[in-house]
């Protein structure tokens, strides 16, 4: 059936189980991911206090930045590993061995015995996190019809956001068990082992990768005399992304919305649960539990965030989008942090807030695949992903230390905040690709 012919029916009615089921092993990845990130969030306060309990008060904003930086200094390292890996292995042989390791490392998290063990296992944790969300945008890109693949990615990348939801939702009723709460929260972890043997037996290998993975393999044993784009079947996938002129292009245009994306996220709302609990406890509130809602309220604007910009990348087009949520986002970190000060302005300020600068990460799973041709796409869409990380870093870095100086969430906030100007600026540039085949 024709592309045209498939467009005239509800998009939903267009798609078979196979299809369905690569959106859902994607999903339900980074949801995963979703729920051990936030756990390290609502919980690092914690660990600090069990694990470092001689770290003066001033400093505990600071080593908790620390703590985010490094998970996502390993997140960084292990998403362009596992990218490179899933271009040359597979989709599914990617995923299936992200989800194990995560498992395992996530898992011995919970018995850390100092702060040192902590930070390591949460490097090593981050490394195996990483190379779920490359994986994933590709099986669903290549797996999608292009009327649908834009909404697919903001299904798929919603399981960040139920997953954050979940962990807000399990440290509600985790965090009274006492000072080893925390421990119980990495332990649920352990869970994406039992999905990994789902995955193995019921989510098939894309045929797009698997024609462009015979195609490098033809070309290998034949040797020879190359033509350019033979060669890039052949090259190592990270060295093509940066020969090629026009994938050069794109991949630093991405790279420097991806930071912004990435460095507004880790910088400035990883910092909500804490403000909304000092706004709490100001107000004779129970800080933990104004913490825990607050996340999920959070989350609950961020999921419709996710879902709502495919659609809305399918309708207006892919930069239109992104230059909405990158605008919206701007105006909305000093009204959240600086401008509403009641606790019930605060509740409706944030599924506002969660809804476009937790949401705007759609943008990826959704432009960045039809960047890339297949036999580079985990490579490229995963490299733009996961590097800005190495820079990102420094935003929880930076906050926390603005933070401990200054005392107050606000001022941190909006100079962190100034960065989504950057993405205002650079959007323009990116190629329109809304009902595009995927490159070959």
């Amino acid at each position: 059936m024709s592309e045209v012919a498939l467009t005239r029916k509800p998009w939903a009615k267009t798609l078979n189980r196979t299809q369905w089921r690569s959106l859902l092993a994607a999903n339900l990845g980074w949801l995963f991911d979703g729920f051990e990130t936030y756990a390290l969030i609502l919980t690092a306060g914690l660990v600090l206090k069990t694990l470092e309990p001689t770290a003066p008060a001033t400093q505990v904003a600071f080593l908790t930045g620390a703590t985010i930086a490094v998970t996502l200094l390993g997140w960084g390292f292990g998403g362009i590993v596992g990218g490179v890996f899933a271009d040359y292995f597979g989709r599914r042989k990617a995923l299936l061995t992200s989800m194990v390791l995560y498992a395992a490392f996530t898992g011995l998290t919970a018995v850390s015995w100092s702060w040192t063990s902590f930070l390591v296992l949460r490097f090593i944790t981050g490394f195996a996190l990483g190379s779920e969300w490359g994986t994933g945008t590709s099986l669903v890109a290549e797996t999608w019809p292009a009327h649908a693949r834009a909404k697919a990615a903001g299904l798929m990348q919603c399981g960040l956001g139920l997953g954050f939801f979940l962990a807000s939702a399990c440290w509600y009723f985790i965090a009274p068990l006492g000072q080893d709460s925390w421990r119980y929260m990495f332990l649920i972890g352990v869970l994406p082992a039992v999905f990994a043997l789902w995955l193995r037996r019921k989510v098939p290998e894309s045929d797009q990768w698997t024609s462009a993975h015979r195609r490098r393999r033809e070309l290998k044993e034949r040797g020879g005399e190359l033509t350019d784009h033979e060669k890039s079947f052949t090259r190592l996938t990270l060295r093509q992304i940066m020969v090629d002129p026009k994938l050069r292009r794109l991949t630093i245009l991405g790279s420097l919305m991806s930071l912004v994306t990435t460095l507004g996220w880790w910088g400035i709302s990883t910092w909500v649960p804490a403000y909304v609990a000092s706004r709490a406890a100001g107000e004779g509130h129970s800080a933990t539990a104004w913490a825990s809602g607050a996340g999920m309220i959070y989350n609950a604007g961020a999921i419709a965030g996710y879902i709502a910009f495919g659609f809305i990348a399918d309708r207006v087009g892919r930069k239109p989008a992104v230059l909405l949520y990158f605008a919206a986002s701007l105006i909305l970190t000093p009204v959240l942090f600086l401008w509403t000060h009641s606790l019930g302005l605060i509740v409706v300020v944030l599924v506002i807030n969660g809804f476009f600068t937790l949401g705007q990460y759609t943008w990826m799973p959704v432009w960045l695949p039809e960047f890339y041709p297949t036999h580079l796409r985990a490579t490229g869409a995963a490299f733009v992903f996961n590097a800005a990380r190495f820079i990102a870093f420094l935003g929880p870095l930076t906050a926390g230390a603005i933070i401990s100086k200054l005392g107050g969430y606000g001022v941190a906030a909006t100079a962190v905040g100034s960065i989504y100007v950057l993405g205002l600026v650079v959007a323009p540039f990116c190629p329109e690709t809304r009902g595009q085949k995927l490159p070959d």
